[in-house]
């Protein structure tokens, strides 16, 4: 019998047929197994739903209250004859790699993951296995993240060379804001920060998760003059809109790995990219593939040829997987 035959890859998500449940589906079912509460991953609709307390408060957000079990990280559950235990992921609030135990095998899907501190949620913890299913959002050689404090450095350099501008920072509402707010007061910036109010929600569920994210205003409605030399985050969609028309001529940035690439950049009007992923980058794929020491390597939502080839070339089984509606929502 083949590796890991008792999970199924579907195009609308991996399936687990003894447990009849599925893993981050894109569309609603009976039962669902969350790994995250991005949307490309946290789907509302579902029948049941088992995820960490950070990722159900999460969907809950966004998609009103869940029919869910709140399962910790360590803790695991038996659905049909399948174990699944949640271990973090070091990606956003509650985001876990599930550990799937059956038939005298180990599975591990790891959703999306980094390996980068990150003051906002818990790391990435490695767990030895037969099977590693795992994203490839950059996986490609080119994608190698620099320091998370350099970019920070960058973005409080920007501030300090210009006081009579704002430097207005494009950064996704779940996980990224809040990244970029935490790094910025570990590195001593104890400033009020001012939001555009689609960020607000999400900046609040998280300090009720006990994340520390210091004085944070509403940019809307305050005089120009008052957001001189401060820091503002919206939405990516947001950065050259008639909302950002108000500020004091904005130094307009970036947070994300995409801005490695100096086109993406130049497409959104960016004069500050920020290299900031919450996914890890081409050597932490490598390095998590050699540490976790798989017997087979499944890789999806990325770029999946180039890891799969990185494996091949080191002896160890690997293919890609066919999952669709991965939109990278988060970077």
């Amino acid at each position: 019998m083949a590796l890991g035959s008792w999970l199924t890859p579907d195009p609308c998500g991996i399936y687990l047929p003894a447990a009849d449940a599925w893993i981050d589906p894109s569309k609603p079912v009976a039962r669902a197994i969350i790994t995250h509460g991005h949307a490309d991953h946290a789907r509302g609709g579902h029948g049941a739903v088992w995820a960490t307390p950070g990722t159900l408060a999460i969907m809950a957000a966004r998609y009103g209250p869940q029919h869910g079990r709140a399962v910790d990280y360590g803790e695991s559950v038996t659905l049909g004859p399948i174990e699944v235990g949640f271990v973090p992921a070091g990606h956003v609030l509650g985001s876990a790699q599930l550990v799937l135990d059956h038939a005298g095998e180990r599975i591990v899907v790891s959703g999306d993951y980094k390996r980068r501190p990150d003051p906002t949620c818990r790391p990435f913890q490695p767990v030895p296995c037969d099977v590693f299913i795992t994203e490839a959002t950059f996986g490609l050689p080119v994608f190698r993240h620099p320091e998370t404090t350099d970019e920070i450095d960058k973005l409080l350099a920007a501030l300090r060379t210009e006081p009579e501008r704002c430097v207005l920072v494009g950064a996704y509402a779940l996980g990224k804001a809040q990244r970029v707010i935490a790094e910025l007061r570990g590195m001593g910036f104890d400033d009020p920060i001012y939001l555009h109010g689609a960020l607000q929600a999400l900046c609040d569920l998280y300090v009720a998760h006990g994340v520390a994210l210091g004085e944070l205003r509403p940019a809307t409605g305050v005089a120009k003059k008052e957001l001189e030399g401060r820091i503002i985050l919206c939405p990516p969609g947001a950065l050259n809109d008639r909302w950002s028309r108000r500020l004091p001529d904005p130094i307009t940035a970036m947070a994300s790995g995409w801005m490695r690439v100096r086109q993406r950049a130049r497409q959104r009007n960016v004069e500050l990219p920020l290299i900031l992923s919450d996914h890890a980058d081409w050597d932490e794929l490598t390095r998590t593939i050699e540490e976790l020491s798989p017997r087979e390597v499944w890789v999806t939502h990325g770029r999946e040829d180039a890891l799969v080839h990185w494996c091949r070339l080191r002896q160890i089984r690997a293919r890609a997987l066919d999952l669709s509606g991965f939109e990278d929502e988060d970077d």
